[in-house]
C-alpha cells in the first residue's frame, strides 16, 4: 500500500527502528528518536546499495517521489545513484572553491598587502555590499559579462554611479588575477567600457568661493571658536591647497622642517606617485603650532577620540559650514581659488600643476617628475602665502609673479 502523509504523521517510534515502504524501494525509516528518514534500496550490479534522500517533513513525500524517480531514471541509463551523488558534491566544491567570491579574496589578500588599510577594506566592503550578493556564489569560469553589466546597473539605479564604476574595475581585476591563475578562460569584465552600460556622470565642479570673497574667508578662518586643530587644519589647508584626504592624513614622519618640506607618500596621494610640498614661513608657524598642542606623536590630525585614527573628511566641511559657507565652499575649493590666482599672476602652468598634484605621471618617471621645479614651486608657495597674508590685512595687494 503507497503511503500518505497521515500514514507518515501517525507513524511513532518503537523499540527498534522499522521501515514502512513506498514502493520501487522507496520507504520511510522511523527511527527510534522519532526521526523519520527517506530511504531509496535498489541493487547495481547485483551490489545491494541504499541512498539517503532526506528527513520527513523536510523532504515531503511527493519530493521524495520525485526524487526517487529521478535517481530510478538514473538506474535505468547504467549510472550508479550514489556515485552519481558524490560527483555532485565534488563538483558542487570546486565550484564553491572557485566562486567568484572565494577568488575574489584570493585576489584581495594579494593584491592588499600594499594598499593602506583605509584603502583595503574599503574595497573589500564594496565587493560584500554590491557584487558577493549578485555574483558571489557563480564559478569564475561560467560568469558572463551580461552578468555584470546587471550586477553594475542595480548599484547604478540606486543613484551610485561613481561605486557602479568603481566595482566594475574591481570586479575586472579579480576577473583578471583567475585567468592568471588557470581559473577561468577569459575576463568577460574587460569587454565592458563603464560609458558604454552606465549613464554619463553629470559634471560638476566643487564649490569655491571668488577672489574677492577670500579675504572675508581668511579671516574667518583665523577667528574660528571651534576646535583649535580644525582652525589650523584649514590654515594649513588655505597654505597648502593639497586634497582634504591627504592633509587630515598627514604623519610627522612626512614633515621636515629644517628643509621646509612636506613629502607626502605615493600610497596617500590620489595618482599613487610621492608628492613634494615646499612648506612657507607661514606653514612652518602653523606646523609649530599643531606640534604644541601635543595632540598626537604620529599623526597631525587625529581623531579627537584619539583611537589611531584621523579626523573626519567631514570635520573640514563642516568648520566652513559653521563659518557661514554652507553650499558656497568646500575644502576642494582652495585648490581652485589656488589655482585660478596662480595662473593669473603669471606662475608657469607646469609648476603649478605639479604642485597640485594634477600631472599624470607613469610609474617610471613618477620617482623623478614629482622633484621637478623644486626651487621656483618654493617660491610660488612662499610667494602664495605672502599674499593670502596681505589679504587678510586688507592691504592693498599688488599682483606678485613669479622670479
Amino acid at each position: 500500500m503507497k503511503l500518505t502523509d497521515s500514514i507518515i504523521k501517525a507513524a511513532k517510534p518503537k523499540e527498534k527502528d522499522y521501515s514502512l515502504a513506498d514502493g520501487h524501494g522507496l520507504a520511510l525509516l522511523v527511527k527510534t528518536s522519532g526521526a523519520k528518514w527517506w530511504r531509496y534500496r535498489y541493487r547495481f550490479n547485483d551490489t545491494p546499495k541504499m541512498l539517503s534522500i532526506g528527513v520527513y517533513p523536510d523532504v515531503s513525500l511527493k519530493e521524495a517521489r520525485n526524487q526517487h524517480a529521478r535517481l530510478k531514471e538514473l538506474l535505468a541509463q547504467g549510472v550508479d545513484p550514489s556515485e552519481n551523488r558524490k560527483e555532485e558534491k565534488q563538483q558542487a566544491a570546486i565550484a564553491a572553491a572557485n566562486s567568484f567570491e572565494s577568488v575574489a579574496r584570493l585576489w584581495w589578500n594579494h593584491w592588499g598587502h600594499d594598499k593602506t588599510e583605509r584603502h583595503a577594506g574599503y574595497t573589500i566592503r564594496r565587493l560584500e555590499a554590491d557584487a558577493f550578493p549578485v555574483i558571489g556564489h557563480k564559478p569564475v569560469n561560467e560568469i558572463t559579462a551580461a552578468q555584470f553589466i546587471a550586477m553594475v546597473r542595480k548599484v547604478e539605479s540606486r543613484g551610485a554611479l561613481d561605486i557602479a564604476k568603481r566595482v566594475l574595475t574591481m570586479c575586472g581585476q579579480v576577473m583578471r588575477y583567475a585567468v592568471a591563475h588557470g581559473l577561468a578562460e577569459r575576463n568577460p569584465a574587460a569587454d565592458i567600457k563603464p560609458s558604454d552600460v552606465l549613464k554619463p556622470a553629470k559634471k560638476t565642479n566643487h564649490k569655491r568661493l571668488s577672489e574677492k570673497e577670500l579675504p572675508e574667508l581668511l579671516r574667518n578662518i583665523d577667528g574660528y571658536d571651534g576646535q583649535p586643530l580644525t582652525r589650523l587644519a584649514l590654515q594649513l589647508m588655505a597654505l597648502t591647497f593639497v586634497r582634504t584626504g591627504e592633509l587630515i592624513g598627514a604623519r610627522w614622519n612626512e614633515i621636515d622642517l629644517t628643509k621646509k618640506e612636506w613629502r607626502i607618500p605615493a600610497e596617500r596621494m590620489k595618482m599613487k606617485t610621492p608628492h613634494i610640498v615646499p612648506l612657507s614661513n607661514q606653514a612652518i608657524t602653523v606646523l609649530e603650532e599643531i606640534h604644541k598642542l601635543a595632540a598626537d606623536d604620529v599623526l597631525l590630525f587625529p581623531s579627537e577620540r584619539r583611537d589611531g585614527k584621523t579626523m573626519s573628511n567631514n570635520t573640514i566641511l563642516y568648520a566652513l559650514y559653521r563659518l557661514g559657507y554652507h553650499g558656497r565652499m568646500t575644502g576642494h575649493g582652495f585648490r581652485g581659488i589656488a589655482s585660478t590666482i596662480l595662473h593669473e599672476q603669471g606662475f608657469n602652468h607646469d609648476h603649478i600643476e605639479l604642485q597640485l598634484a594634477h600631472t599624470q605621471r607613469d610609474a617610471v618617471s613618477a620617482a623623478y617628475n614629482h622633484a621637478l621645479y623644486l626651487d621656483p614651486r618654493a617660491h610660488m608657495m612662499q610667494a602664495w602665502a605672502d599674499y593670502l597674508d596681505k589679504l587678510k590685512a586688507g592691504a592693498e595687494v599688488l599682483p606678485f609673479r613669479a622670479a
